[in-house]
C-alpha cells in the first residue's frame, strides 16, 4: 500500500477483523468502549508528566513508540466505530470545525490560542 486513506484503512480492518470472526464483536457500544479504554491507555503515558516533559515525549525513542501504538490504536476503534454506524469520518470532522468556527469567531484583537484561552471542540 502505497497511499494511505481513511477507506482504504477501514477495508483493512474490516478484513482483520472479518478473517478472525471479530466482526460479532464490533458493536457501537463495544467499539466506543474500547476507543475509551484505548483513549485512557494514551492518556496513561503522559500522566504524571509535566506539561514540558509531555512536550518532549516524543524524543525517547521507547515513549514514542508507545504513544504511537496508543495513538493507531485509538484511530483503528474510531474508524471501525464510523464504518459499523456510516459516518464518515473526515466529513464530520469538517463539518464539526464548520460549526465550531460560527460558535467560536474570531474578534478583531482576540489573543490567539497560542497565548489565550482555549477552546474546547465540543
Amino acid at each position: 500500500m502505497t497511499e494511505l486513506d481513511v477507506q482504504t484503512l477501514q477495508r483493512r480492518l474490516a478484513a482483520f477483523a472479518a478473517a478472525r470472526d471479530w466482526e460479532q464483536y464490533h458493536t457501537p457500544k463495544n467499539l466506543a468502549a474500547a476507543l475509551s479504554v484505548e483513549a485512557s491507555e494514551l492518556v496513561e503515558i503522559f500522566q504524571w508528566l509535566t506539561p514540558e516533559q509531555s512536550a518532549r515525549v516524543m524524543e525517547r525513542p521507547e515513549t514514542a513508540h508507545r504513544v504511537a501504538d496508543e495513538v493507531a490504536d485509538v484511530l483503528a476503534y474510531l474508524l471501525q466505530f464510523c464504518e459499523v454506524l456510516g459516518i464518515d469520518a473526515l466529513s464530520a470532522l469538517s463539518e464539526k470545525i464548520d460549526r465550531n468556527e460560527s460558535r467560536f469567531p474570531v474578534h478583531e484583537g482576540q489573543e490567539s490560542t497560542e497565548t489565550g484561552d482555549r477552546h474546547s471542540s465540543e
